[in-house]
């Protein structure tokens, strides 16, 4: 299978504009979709000629979304890969405990980080089928998906739509296998992001980060899992792969132990 070489990526900050820059810088021609036309214009003129253009849409939106992939991919001269990124925090909105929850926090979250994957990936897939281009889409999801952190982040629908689209990835791969289209995710840690400004300056979460990440030491670095992006968008034969690009966070406690809470290692007792 060719490299994907016209690529959609969807968000212009933090993750999808290290991945843009990282295609960008690999020789691949990109079209920038965002919710905030500065942003999406400023990521352009970035990216240099490597940029096919960009576009301003409301992914939650279906006529806009289809409109925007319309645009790409007359731009690009036909698409033949996907990252999606754009979403982000329902907390405004409401996210947070279950329990607390309004209806409206609820569906706003599901909008944002949900409904923005599924008519991204429905549109690339439209192109991908009627061009017969053996395409790559890159999902992004998260580790709070499968991995919580009740304490510092409970925002429970954000976990939903993280893990919802763990499962979407799984089965979109097994649905378009034969067509040669490929489905993957990247599933970050704690990453340094506009999003994740709130952590970024509580030093008690910095401090769980430390340990919850501890071959990161600290929060992850968007250019980090960028890679890990441009890695499942090229890997030939990964299909149905969500990789946690987490510093360790899923193989980690993340507590800090008293001496007497610490296992007797030797199995001395």
């Amino acid at each position: 299978m060719a490299v994907p070489g016209r690529v959609v990526v969807t968000g212009a900050t933090g993750i999808a504009a290290a991945t843009a820059r990282q295609l960008a810088a690999s020789g691949r021609r990109v079209f920038v979709i965002s919710a905030t036309d500065g942003n999406a214009q400023a990521l352009a003129a970035d990216l240099g000629e490597a940029a096919a253009g960009a576009c301003t849409a409301d992914l939650r939106v279906e006529a806009e979304a289809e409109q925007a992939f319309a645009a790409a991919d007359t731009a690009l001269g036909g698409m033949d890969g996907l990252v999606a990124v754009a979403g982000g925090s329902g907390r405004r909105a409401g996210d947070g405990p279950l329990h607390e929850i309004p209806l409206a926090g609820w569906d706003a979250t599901l909008a944002l980080n949900l409904t923005t994957a599924f008519l991204a990936t429905r549109e690339a897939l439209r192109h991908f089928l009627a061009g017969r281009v053996p395409g790559s889409i890159v999902l992004t999801t998260s580790v709070l998906g499968w991995s919580p952190s009740p304490r510092y982040f409970a925002t429970h629908a954000y976990a939903a739509t993280k893990a919802a689209l763990c499962g979407m990835t799984r089965t979109l791969a097994a649905a378009y296998a034969p067509d040669g289209i490929r489905v993957n995710a990247v599933a970050p840690g704690l990453v340094r992001t506009p999003m994740a400004r709130r952590a970024a300056e509580d030093a008690e979460i910095l401090a769980f980060a430390a340990r919850k990440q501890p071959i990161t030491g600290d929060l992850l670095a968007a250019e980090d899992v960028a890679a890990a992006c441009c890695f499942a968008l090229d890997a030939a034969q990964l299909t149905g792969q969500v990789i946690a690009l987490d510093g360790g966070w899923t193989v980690s406690e993340g507590q800090e132990l008293s001496p007497h809470e610490i296992p007797n290692q030797s199995g001395e007792h």
